[in-house]
C-alpha cells in the first residue's frame, strides 16, 4: 500500500472519530443558593466598622453584585 493511502486512511479515521465522540456536558453557571453565608438574626446587635479590621464575630448583612453574564472590556491601545 502506498504511504499516502494510509496517511488519507488516518486522518478520515481521525476525523470521523472526533465526531463521532461524546460531547461533555456544560456545567451550570453558579447561582446566589450554591453560596452559604452566614445571616443576622432580627434583634441581634450589628456593630458598624469603617475600614479594614479582624474581628472575632462577623455578620454578613450585604453581598456584592453577582454578575451571570461575563465582564467585557476592551484593552488600552498597544
Amino acid at each position: 500500500m502506498n504511504i499516502w493511502v494510509q496517511l488519507a486512511i488516518w486522518v478520515v479515521s481521525y476525523f470521523v472519530s472526533a465526531a463521532a465522540r461524546p460531547k461533555p456536558p456544560q456545567p451550570k453557571p453558579a447561582a446566589f443558593g450554591d453560596f452559604q453565608f452566614p445571616q443576622s438574626t432580627e434583634g441581634t446587635p450589628q456593630a458598624v466598622v469603617f475600614g479594614d479590621v479582624w474581628t472575632s464575630d462577623w455578620t454578613v448583612l450585604g453581598v456584592g453584585q453577582y454578575r451571570t453574564q461575563p465582564i467585557k472590556q476592551k484593552g488600552g491601545k498597544k
